[in-house]
């Protein structure tokens, strides 16, 4: 049975949010990602309402433009604003199977007043779902097999 929330990636989807807030410089954005396990940047407003998202080949993309050092571009010029989200309610299943669907390797969290508390990333969504499903296959094994019952 497919129960297995968001917010059962807790610290790990902790862990994996980067934010800025939307006058920030690509730079501060790209200081971000040079984070071995960030992949995403979430671009927040005053409020701490995500406003948009920054990705690690944004960031390459807008660098290719940048005349050295010189590069002044705001992350908010840089963002992607419609963004794929979910919550920490959602089903895991449905966050990866709309991650696989748009071809997507991260979908930062939103809490109910769409500000960031994490980001999923699909291998840690599919390993916590693989995980779920031995831990279920050992359980109705045992079950069948009478294991633990006398």
């Amino acid at each position: 049975m497919d129960t297995l929330r968001v917010a059962s990636l807790g610290a790990t989807a902790r862990s994996r949010l980067a934010t800025v807030p939307r006058q920030a410089l690509l730079l501060e954005a790209a200081q971000c990602l040079s984070e071995t396990h960030i992949g995403l940047v979430v671009v927040c407003a005053a409020d701490g309402g995500m406003c948009g998202v920054i990705g690690k080949s944004d960031i390459v993309r807008q660098i290719g433009h940048c005349a050295g050092s010189a590069c002044h571009t705001l992350a908010s010029d840089l963002m992607t604003k419609d963004v794929l989200s979910c919550q920490p309610t959602d089903l895991l299943s449905d966050v990866l199977a709309l991650m696989h669907k748009h071809g997507l390797v991260h979908v930062p969290v939103l809490d109910s007043g769409r500000c960031p508390v994490g980001v999923v990333n699909a291998r840690d969504a599919l390993r916590a779902l693989v995980a779920q499903g031995q831990y279920e296959q050992a359980l109705l094994f045992d079950y069948v097999m009478g294991v633990g019952y006398h």
